[in-house]
């Protein structure tokens, strides 16, 4: 039998990797509705010019259910990403 030894952090990162692909594989339901810090992340952008710009344009929907409080629709936003993907040749 063979002992492998990991490094703490090395353990966790591993442990993250686990459950994130037994997300994926079990397809756990994800929210429907983002904040705008998850959108920026989804996007992968830095600034919430940005994320504004981009709502202004109706190019990504969102819900204002509070003044202060913006959601961000993920089917929307993978839309988004979907129409500006790029094919290799």
């Amino acid at each position: 039998m063979q002992v492998i030894c990991l490094e703490e952090p090395a353990f966790y990162s591993l442990v993250e990797q686990v459950v994130a692909r037994l997300k994926e594989t079990h397809n756990e339901t994800q929210q429907k509705w983002v904040s705008d810090d998850q959108a920026m992340v989804l996007l992968n952008i830095k600034s919430k010019t940005t994320l504004q710009k981009l709502r202004d344009e109706g190019k990504i929907r969102f819900s204002q259910p509070q003044k202060k409080i913006i959601l961000y629709d993920r089917d929307s936003i993978d839309d988004y990403l979907e129409q500006n993907a790029r094919n290799v040749f």
